[in-house]
């Protein structure tokens, strides 16, 4: 494994290469993250990994200051996964030059965390815009656990026609259901016996919010994912997979999409 802090270096290795497969991510590299190393290596021996803590999608200074970092392990486990380059770039790498390309952000910015996090998509999609010009890469890899983060990529690289496929990834979950994130790692013992309670309620209990009107049912979950000690629910929502708007009919194909705090930590899912 090749690692580059320097996009000048990088360029002169990777340049020539017609078939990379990107992964972008912000590092505490977990299974999740090495699944998409996984599928990647099937579509090519090219792999690229990105890990950088964009500071322009973070809302609070202090959540930027608090997101878990660990270098370390992370270059460890991203050598034992076989990739053939990683990429750390400095701020200055990332935002020293004008992208060729507007940050295109489409609506759906505007629902779910968009609501909360003023400007996080907009930074997101301006660090992934960069990197795409920076890597130009044949594919980049996401998670759908990110759902709405995906989907509005997928929104820009569509709008401004760049040729970047994008593969999206099944979440990974561990043996308690709950979808891996690097968040997790900040969640005490008791905290991730909660995220399980909520995880497994509300799995269990999707199959049945049509046999009650919707706000009701939406009103039983927030007051049950309460009681089981989550701090705060910034959102609960069934949105259609297809219009990307709040469920309102029978028989649509959606998923609930929910962000919550037990104790500091935000944490997001879909199912």
């Amino acid at each position: 494994m090749k690692i580059f802090k320097n996009k000048t270096k990088l360029l002169k290795e990777i340049s020539s290469i017609k078939d990379m497969a990107f992964i972008p991510t912000m590092g505490s590299i977990h299974n999740g993250h090495l699944s998409l190393i996984k599928k990647a290596k099937k579509q090519s021996n090219n792999v690229l990994v990105s890990i950088y803590i964009n500071p322009k999608q973070f809302n609070l200074s202090l959540d930027f200051q608090k997101y878990p970092r660990n270098i370390k392990k992370d270059i460890k486990l991203l050598k034992k996964s076989k990739i053939k380059y990683l990429y750390i770039p400095t701020y200055e790498d990332i935002y020293s030059f004008k992208p060729k390309l507007p940050i295109y952000l489409d609506k759906f910015s505007k629902s779910l965390c968009g609501k909360f996090r003023p400007k996080h998509f907009q930074g997101v999609i301006n660090v992934v815009n960069r990197f795409i010009e920076i890597v130009k890469p044949y594919s980049i890899f996401l998670g759908i656990k990110d759902f709405q983060q995906l989907i509005l990529i997928k929104s820009h690289i569509n709008k401004n026609k760049i040729s970047t496929k994008v593969i999206s990834c099944p979440t990974i979950r561990g043996r308690n259901g709950i979808a891996l994130s690097s968040r997790n790692s900040k969640l005490k013992k008791k905290e991730i016996q909660i995220v399980e309670k909520i995880y497994k309620y509300l799995k269990k209990n999707k199959k049945k919010i049509f046999f009650k009107n919707i706000n009701t049912k939406k009103l039983e979950l927030l007051n049950k994912i309460m009681l089981f000690g989550a701090k705060k629910v910034d959102y609960l929502e069934f949105v259609n997979l297809k219009t990307l708007t709040t469920l309102n009919k029978k028989k649509e194909k959606f998923n609930i999409f929910i962000a919550y705090y037990v104790g500091s930590v935000r944490l997001i899912d879909n199912l």
